[in-house]
């Protein structure tokens, strides 16, 4: 069955993001380190295992505007960088941006859906999308809060960096009390793969 999936990389001290994000520093100023288990090379094979696995599964994805910006930016994806960094491009799903306001243009813009009227249109157009396949919220921060805010959330999946980064984006900051049941933990060099069951109210779904 398909499975509504927020998937992020943070770092032991809860952030996403170091401090510094702009169109020059997507992930902040060093932040790449908070997705080394990704960026660095050679990937460890538990680690392409991962990233293999998360976007064969995938079906759409969504994400907020301020990660559309960095993404779309000169030095975001390309023709060959996108949805799971290094994955076959043309193989990659559609992502649903969530937004107030379409951008007046579109770099790459047979990736993008726009959706303005919030987050669960954004995930009903992405499950109409992804057929049986997984839909991936896949950042940044707030989108993934209020996902799970909202109780739209089935599984969270996150990948946790090595590190102490002393600031920037954090998660959580929306979500509010929120039970897991943790389901996975895949460990490898760079990262901490962690699985875990959103229990909705009235219990597992």
């Amino acid at each position: 069955m398909s499975k509504v999936i927020a998937d992020i990389s943070m770092s032991l001290d809860g952030y996403v993001t170091a401090r510094g994000v702009d169109l020059e520093h997507g992930l902040g100023i060093g932040g790449e380190a908070i997705h080394a288990w990704v960026l660095e090379e050679p990937r460890s094979p538990v680690d392409e295992a991962v990233l293999a696995d998360s976007f064969e599964r995938t079906g759409a994805v969504v994400m907020g505007r301020r990660l559309y910006d960095i993404v779309d930016g000169p030095h975001g994806w390309s023709d060959d960088v996108g949805y799971g960094h290094d994955q076959n491009q043309s193989a990659a799903p559609p992502c649903y941006v969530v937004t107030h306001e379409p951008p007046a243009t579109v770099r790459l813009a047979s990736r993008f859906r726009f959706v303005t009227d919030g987050v669960a249109a954004a995930i009903d157009q992405a499950r109409a999308a992804a057929g049986d396949k997984d839909v991936v919220v896949m950042g940044g921060a707030n989108v993934i809060d209020q996902c799970l805010a909202a109780g739209l959330v089935d599984e969270l999946r996150i990948h946790l960096s090595p590190l102490v980064v002393g600031g920037g984006t954090r998660l959580f900051a929306l979500a509010g009390p929120t039970t897991l049941i943790q389901r996975q933990v895949t460990e490898s060099p760079r990262a901490t793969h962690l699985t875990y069951e959103v229990v909705r109210e009235g219990g597992p779904r």
